[in-house]
């Protein structure tokens, strides 16, 4: 990774090493695009917000480094996938939305049709009254019943 190491240093947070020695205690790894490829560009930034270094893929870190990065991301990230639109109370705004997750069952408050973004052609992003943002991935495939609640707030 051009230069630099990534590990746990002695109090449980990662920090970077670079080809000469110099050690970045408390770093933060950063997606570039967390929603539309999560996959793809990463940036290794030290405690003062200066990037260190990027890498493209996981594939460019050694297996440990990986599981490094993984676990820091996990921490920072929190953006449940919609699997289904179990129910909703009403068709009007606000409306209360039953949902399933990758995170499991849930209930959301629906302020504003303006609260639903599109991100892309299939994906939505939907945040709710406490602001948090739920991805659906594919609003194409997704069940019967899910469609056609979604589709009187599109």
């Amino acid at each position: 990774m051009q230069g630099y190491t990534i590990s746990k240093n002695n109090n449980g947070t990662i920090k970077a090493e670079d080809a000469h020695g110099k050690i970045f205690d408390n770093i933060r790894i950063a997606r570039a695009f967390p929603i539309s490829d999560p996959d793809n560009g990463f940036s290794i930034v030290d405690c003062d917000g200066h990037e260190l270094v990027w890498f493209e893929n996981m594939s460019d870190l050694t297996p440990y480094e990986q599981d490094l990065v993984q676990e820091s991301l996990s921490q920072i990230e929190f953006i449940p996938v919609i699997q289904r639109i179990s129910g909703i109370n009403t068709f009007s705004l606000p409306s209360l939305w039953d949902i399933q997750t990758d995170r499991g069952h849930t209930r959301l408050k629906l302020k504003s049709e303006q609260d639903i973004r599109r991100i892309s052609d299939v994906a939505l992003l939907i945040t709710d009254a406490d602001g948090i943002q739920y991805l659906l991935k594919n609003r194409k495939t997704i069940d019967k019943q899910s469609k056609k609640i979604l589709d009187r707030f599109l």
